[in-house]
Formats: structure tokens, sequence, C-alpha cells
């Protein structure tokens, strides 16, 4: 039960939300931009860099669905992003994705964990400074949101199917155009 009268039907993040609309638009605005604007890395890259950082956050609705909204982006590839959680170093990703992810999860223990080795790493293995500047702030949004959900004791569905559905309506209308749907 949250720690504060939340709509019962709006799981994770989505009750926070909708309790305080004001909040939710910019925040879901900025979430819109790094995970669904124009880039060089895809979608699918953005939404597993949030995926790694809630693992490890261990906020189980925000790795939950920002888990099903990389699958949907890689054509329903569940696999990938299980294995991307359990261990990206072994995963059939980019090397460069790799290192991103790295510094990702450096900046999820604390900004000051991440090196000029790491950021050298990344550029070794292809990385822009936009690349990595996103990485940075992807991380860090996601440690607030992280926070947000289980500061507040939101609940997290079990049911694999709710986040596949829902992964489907953020992939085709964004974070701000689906925080009304129901469900």
């Amino acid at each position: 039960m949250a720690h504060i009268a939340l709509p019962d039907n709006l799981p994770g993040i989505r009750g926070p939300m909708t309790f305080r609309p004001e909040t939710a638009a910019p925040l879901n605005e900025l979430v819109d931009v790094l995970l669904r604007g124009p880039h060089s890395l895809t979608p699918a890259e953005r939404e597993l860099i949030a995926t790694v950082v809630s693992t490890r956050n261990e906020c189980q609705y925000c790795q939950t669905i920002h888990g099903a909204v990389a699958a949907h982006h890689l054509n329903g590839d569940d696999g990938l992003v299980v294995s991307v959680k359990t261990d990206f170093q072994r995963a059939a990703i980019s090397e460069k994705l790799k290192a991103l992810l790295v510094i990702a999860g450096k900046t999820a223990e604390g900004g000051t964990h991440v090196t000029t080795g790491d950021v050298e790493r990344a550029r070794a293995e292809g990385a822009t400074d936009l690349e990595i500047h996103d990485t940075v702030l992807i991380a860090a949004v996601f440690c607030m949101c992280n926070r947000y959900v289980d500061g507040l004791a939101t609940w997290a569905p079990t049911d694999p199917d709710f986040y596949r559905q829902r992964a489907a309506i953020v992939a085709e209308h964004g974070y701000a155009g689906s925080t009304v749907t129901p469900s």
C-alpha cells in the first residue's frame, strides 16, 4: 500500500504523476526527449540504459516497464533485455553500449564514481559527447524516478502482459502522451 493516497488503478510512477500532474508534465517531457527524441543512440539502447539503472536501484516497476519498452523496440526480444539486466558485459550488445552502461551504473552509485578512464573507454568505442552526456542524464533522471516510485511505496503489477501492453502504448504515444491512459 502506498504511503499516501494514490489512485488504485495506476501502478508505479503513474499514480504519483496523477497525484501531482504539474510535476509530471515536465518530467515526462524530459524523459521523452531523453528516451524517444532524435538521437544517435536508438530508443532501445536508451531504454536499456534506464532499465539497467532501475535494476541496480532495485526498482521493480521501472526496471520492468523500461525493459518491456526496450524489448518492444527490439521486436519483442525479452531474452536480450534479461541478459543486459543480469550481465550486460556478456550480452549481445555493442561494445559502445557496454561502455555507456558502465558510466550509467557508476552514475547510479554516485556521479563522482564515473572516471576519466570510463569516459575514455566509451569514446574509444565510438561514443560521442552527446551520448556520454545523455547516458549520465538518463541515469540521473532514473535514479530520481526510482526513488520517487519506491519512496512512495507504489505498487508494481506482476503480470508481464501488463508491461508489454503498456510498452506498446508508450512506444506509440511517448511518455507525455501515455500518462492518462488507464492501466
